[in-house]
C-alpha cells in the first residue's frame, strides 16, 4: 500500500456515542515521499552509530539502568506523574508518603522494561508478553485497580470529562481481538518487507490508537518501540527512549497521532516518528560519549591518586554509575568495608566533589553523584 492512500479507519456509531475503529495494518507500505526516505537514511545512520559504540566500549551495560531509569521518569510525567531521576533510585521507606504513588508508578517502569528486555531471550514480541508487561507495570500504584495485564472489557476514551466530550473514543472492546490479533500478525510478518524503523512508527500508531488497556497504554506503547527494536536487532542493546522526545514536543506528537485519525495522513507521523529516532539517538550517542570521558576523567585525576584506598575506591565509582544514588550502608555492603572505612571512602568521595549529601540529616543521609546524573537531566 502506497502511504498516500492510507485509510485509518471508521467512526462507528456506539451506545450514545460514536468510536472509532481503526483499518488493518498487517500489509507492506510504500511511499514516494522524499522527506522519508531522507529521515529514514539519517535515523538508520544514528542507530548504526549507537550500536557501534555500545558494541566497543566495554562498559556500556553498565549504563542502560540510568537510561531506563530516565525514561521511566520522563515516560511516567507524560501521564503526570511527579517523580525526579534521584528519587527513582531511592527506597520505598525514602520517599516522602505523599509522593510515594508516583514513586511506584516509576519504579514499576524500571521493573517492566528490565523484565520485557529479559522476556525476550525467551519469547517474541507479542501480545502475551506486552500483558506481562503492563501486569509488572500497573502491579501498584494508582494503576493497580485499573485490570493490570489484562485487555479491557468495558470502553475508555481520551481526553474530556465524559465519553460524550472526549477528544478520541478508541474501538469498542469487542472489536480488540480482530485488531489486536492483526497488530501481532504485522510484528511477526516476514512477508512485509517495510523497514523496521518504519513498520515500528505504524505499530505505536497503531497501539495508541486501539487503546487495549484501561490504564497505561501511553506508557506501554512508548516502551513498545524500544522492545521491537531490540527484538528485531535494529538496537544491539536498549539505549534508545522516544519519551524524552515526545514530552519535549507534546502537542505535536498528539496532533500527529490524530491527524492520521482524522486526515489518514500516515506520512507526517512517520516524518515526526523519524525526527524523533534521529534526536534521542544523537542525544544518546552524546550523552554516552560524555559519561564515558567523565569516568576516564574521575579515575585518572581524582581515584588513582587515591593511595592505598583506590582500589576500593575504583569499585565504589564503578558502583555509582550504576546506582548514582547511595547511603553508607550500602557502600559498606559493595566494597565489604568496615563502617568507619565506608563511611571515611564516602567522605573522599565527598572532599573530591564527586558526590554531594541531599538530606541535610546527620544520619541516614544519602549522596548523589550528581556530574553524572547531570548527563541525563538535560
Amino acid at each position: 500500500m502506497d502511504i498516500k492512500d492510507f485509510k485509518a479507519g471508521t467512526l462507528i456509531n456506539g451506545a450514545g456515542y460514536k468510536y472509532f475503529l481503526p483499518e488493518k495494518i498487517n500489509h507492506s507500505y510504500v511511499w514516494t515521499d522524499e522527506t522519508i526516505n531522507k529521515l529514514l537514511e539519517e535515523a538508520s545512520l544514528k542507530i548504526g552509530e549507537l550500536n557501534a559504540f555500545s558494541r566497543f566500549v566495554p562498559d556500556t551495560d553498565m549504563f542502560i539502568l540510568m537510561h531506563i531509569s530516565k525514561e521511566a521518569v520522563v515516560s511516567s510525567r507524560i501521564e503526570g506523574t511527579k517523580t525526579n531521576i534521584e528519587e527513582a533510585f531511592f527506597e520505598e521507606n525514602e520517599i516522602d508518603p505523599e509522593k510515594r504513588d508516583d514513586w511506584k508508578e516509576v519504579t514499576n517502569y524500571v521493573k517492566a522494561m528490565n523484565n520485557a528486555i529479559e522476556e525476550l531471550k525467551n519469547l517474541p514480541l507479542s501480545n502475551r508478553l506486552i500483558r506481562d508487561t503492563h501486569r509488572i507495570l500497573l502491579a501498584s500504584g494508582r494503576g493497580k485497580y485499573k485490570n493490570p495485564g489484562e485487555f479491557r472489557r468495558s470502553q475508555n476514551w481520551i481526553g474530556g470529562s465524559s465519553i460524550n466530550d472526549a477528544i478520541f473514543v478508541p474501538p469498542a472492546c469487542d472489536e480488540l481481538p480482530d485488531l489486536l490479533n492483526d497488530f501481532e500478525m504485522f510484528l511477526h510478518n516476514n512477508k512485509i518487507k517495510t523497514p523496521h524503523l518504519i513498520k515500528v512508527g505504524i505499530a505505536h500508531y497503531q497501539f495508541e490508537t486501539i487503546h487495549p488497556f484501561l490504564d497505561g497504554n501511553g506508557r506501554i506503547g512508548r516502551l513498545f518501540i524500544s522492545l521491537y527494536l531490540v527484538a528485531n536487532e535494529v538496537l544491539e542493546k536498549p539505549l534508545l527512549y522516544l519519551s524524552d522526545f515526545f514530552e519535549k514536543n507534546r502537542t505535536l506528537y498528539y496532533d500527529n497521532l490524530m491527524k492520521v485519525r482524522l486526515q489518514n495522513d500516515l506520512g507526517q507521523w512517520l516524518n515526526f516518528f523519524l525526527t524523533g529516532i534521529i534526536q534521542t539517538a544523537t542525544s544518546a550517542l552524546n550523552t554516552l560519549k560524555q559519561v564515558t570521558d567523565l569516568k576516564a576523567s574521575l579515575e585518572k585525576e581524582k581515584i588513582m591518586n587515591m593511595g592505598k584506598r583506590s582500589k576500593t575506591a575504583l569499585e565504589l565509582l564503578h558502583y555509582l554509575f550504576e546506582k548514582p544514588v547511595v547511603n553508607v550502608k550500602e557502600v559498606q555492603e559493595k566494597t565489604d568495608l568496615s563502617a568507619k572505612a565506608a563511611n571515611d571512602l564516602v567522605k573522599e568521595f565527598l572532599d573530591k566533589g564527586i558526590l554531594r549529601e541531599i538530606t541535610g540529616f546527620h544520619r541516614n543521609r544519602m549522596f548523589v553523584f550528581d556530574e553524572y546524573m547531570n548527563l541525563f537531566s538535560k
